[in-house]
């Protein structure tokens, strides 16, 4: 798979994002992994647009997201593991529906790790991240 090539609107400084909202990284890391999840499908599969969206929603959906953290987690340096960490264990009333907590959490850990190397501008890291999908 090619590296994402989108534009990065926006470089703060890796303090800052580390600092930024947890709710508010997962939500820009939640588009970008589902960009690039959408791409890969795109191009490795050639079927109609409904079944694009099942077998794109099966890897974004908070258990697909779950499974892949598990693959990484060990591979995170310090800051990524503290990023992960605070979404992760943000407290929230919103939990997606058919979603266990535990995946739900994880996953917004994720999508917020995602959010904070985006924000800094760090795309080689979130596609070294994306090669550990597994295919």
């Amino acid at each position: 798979m090619e590296n994402l090539n989108i534009f990065n609107l926006t470089n703060i400084s890796e303090q800052e994002a580390r600092k930024a909202n947890s709710q508010k990284l997962a939500f820009i890391g939640d588009a970008v992994y589902s960009l690039y999840v959408r791409n890969k499908i795109v191009l490795n599969n050639n079927c109609k647009t409904n079944e694009l969206h099942k077998l794109t929603s099966e890897i974004v959906k908070a258990g697909g997201q779950s499974e892949f953290v598990e693959n990484i987690l060990n591979q995170l340096n310090e800051h990524e593991m503290e990023v992960y960490k605070r979404a992760r264990n943000y407290k929230t009333s919103n939990i997606a529906k058919n979603a266990k907590v535990s995946d739900y959490k994880r996953a917004t850990g994720l999508e917020a790790l995602i959010g904070y190397l985006y924000l800094c501008g760090n795309i080689e890291r979130i596609n070294k991240i994306f090669e550990m999908i597994k295919d």
